[in-house]
């Protein structure tokens, strides 16, 4: 009873989750998963080990169960545990007020979580300076000193302009920060991977609206778990903010906003920003919240990890770090979205011809795993097949690893593949998957200046395949915006490998609209 009381008096957070009773609606879709992602969460801030105090509500109130929810609250505790490969281990049952009240220990061998943040926002609203202060903890010196850790191209460097995807990675260890002391080495990159209990990895997008493209690659074609939108003081809400966060709101993601250059203007111009941004945020249906100090980071957690509509707001200096121990404390505190599914899979994001290595791979895990030995199908190829390729090596920030998990940034070394006969937006899966070149799709356009009828070409974004696609059918002929309505769409030079239920965004020079694959035609 004495282990009963101390939980209870010390509250919900780390490793301790009040539960007052679960049933089999709790099995269901979006809850299940949503419920999996939190236990796991509990088992990596408990070192590996999570305790479930079940008859007690959220405030810690003690309720008491009857003995038939008493048991069944433990045994939809199991199947979740079972989903994230974790077991219970020990279950204590103390008789308060007439009914039941647990603890239920859970425990899961070699805990380790991996959670992607996709950067999004105007250009020069401090995106990569943003990332570069977090994995160095130091601060810039007000001409972007930081950034040049993510930029790596020539003229990204010379021009101060992101051009194409980064990528960045910030380790936790015990509850402290793993950080880069040399951001450009890679050695130092697989040291944190090594030795970090959770991870966070960061891609970073481009702002510059030529680069469109790239970004909406980096937000659909990477397992991200939640979106960081930049918006700086001076220059406020732009057009290129709101089409950002029209293309994270349409992949379903949670968002956090960071206002920037807070330095740079008055508090009554920040007030005005943070102002824009809470209007902006309500008319597309999400509700704002101003995290002022980390005391009140555990609250918004628990908020944005049981509901998406929620939307943090952190205010930050890149010259004085104001802001940005709320930021760490909330990447350590937010779980991995879990996936639940468990077939790998992968969208090739990057192709490359090591010396010495061979043909090598790179993108982000979308479910499952895969180790090192094993046969895996890449493709479709031009005439929509599959060839078995041999895994030969992988690495994560150039950390060899035997295996991937979900949400992992990876590099597969294969044997068995040209290099010249792959390309971005095929697969890698360990059953065969289906190539396809029709589908139907839910349509739903958010600007256009004409109709659009049967014959329509955009480029379609779905995972990291962008390709030209025409609309064969259109249900009732023609669309214009804010229409919605069911469309036959083909892609026009390859087939490709696409699922029932992913989201997408189709674009001319900039983003016309959304949509869902609802039917696969044969």
């Amino acid at each position: 009873m004495e282990k009963l009381t101390q939980l209870v008096e010390k509250g919900e957070g780390e490793n301790v989750e009040f539960k007052e009773f679960l049933n089999s609606y709790h099995l269901r879709g979006d809850r299940f998963r949503q419920l999996a992602c939190q236990m796991n969460h509990r088992i990596i801030m408990g070192k590996g080990k999570a305790y479930y105090v079940i008859g007690v509500s959220d405030s810690g109130a003690v309720k008491g169960l009857d003995e038939k929810a008493f048991k069944e609250t433990v045994e939809i505790l199991s199947k979740i545990a079972k989903e994230i490969e974790a077991e219970i281990v020990n279950v204590e049952k103390y008789k308060v007020n007439g009914g039941y009240v647990g603890i239920v220990e859970i425990s899961k061998a070699n805990a380790k979580e991996h959670i992607l943040i996709g950067t999004a926002g105007h250009v020069d609203h401090g995106k990569s300076t943003l990332v570069g202060c977090l994995i160095t903890g130091m601060p810039d010196d007000g001409d972007g000193a930081t950034r040049i850790f993510l930029d790596v191209l020539k003229h990204e460097i010379e021009r101060g302009l992101s051009a194409e995807l980064s990528f960045a990675v910030l380790g936790f260890r015990e509850g402290k920060i793993l950080r880069l002391k040399n951001p450009m080495s890679k050695e130092e990159k697989a040291r944190i991977v090594e030795n970090s209990e959770k991870l966070v990895s960061f891609v970073d997008t481009v702002g510059h609206e030529p680069w469109l493209r790239t970004t909406i690659r980096g937000l659909l074609g990477q397992k991200i778990d939640y979106g960081l939108l930049v918006v700086a003081s001076n220059d406020g809400v732009m057009r290129t903010t709101k089409e950002h966060l029209g293309i994270l709101l349409a992949m379903e993601l949670p968002v956090i906003v960071a206002i920037t250059k807070i330095d740079m203007v008055n508090e009554e111009r920040v007030q005005e920003v943070i102002q824009q941004v809470s209007n902006l945020l309500r008319t597309v249906g999400r509700i704002p919240i101003l995290v002022r100090d980390t005391s009140e980071v555990t609250k918004v957690t628990k908020l944005l990890t049981e509901n998406r509509f929620v939307v943090p707001i952190v205010k930050t200096s890149a010259l004085t770090l104001e802001g940005y121990e709320i930021l760490e404390e909330l990447f350590y505190r937010l779980p991995k979205r879990y996936s639940g599914e468990k077939e790998f899979l992968m969208y090739i994001d990057k192709v490359y011809k090591v010396t010495g290595v061979g043909v090598v791979v790179s993108g982000s895990v979308k479910s499952g795993e895969l180790r090192e030995g094993e046969d895996v199908y890449v493709g479709p190829f031009n005439d929509g097949s599959f060839k078995v390729a041999k895994v030969m090596s992988i690495e994560m920030h150039h950390y060899r690893i035997s295996k991937t998990k979900c949400g992992d940034i990876v590099g597969i070394a294969l044997k068995g593949v040209r290099f010249e006969d792959l390309r971005r937006g095929m697969v890698l899966s360990k059953t065969l998957p289906k190539a396809v070149r029709e589908f139907e799709a839910e349509i739903f356009v958010f600007t256009h200046p004409t109709m659009i009828k049967p014959g329509y070409e955009p480029v379609l974004h779905v995972e990291t395949i962008a390709e030209t696609v025409t609309f064969k059918e259109i249900r009732k002929g023609y669309l214009k915006a804010g229409d919605r309505d069911r469309v036959r769409i083909r892609f026009k030079y390859h087939p490709q490998c696409i699922f029932e239920g992913q989201k997408f965004i189709f674009r001319e020079s900039r983003s016309k609209g959304m949509g869902e694959v609802m039917r696969i035609s044969e």
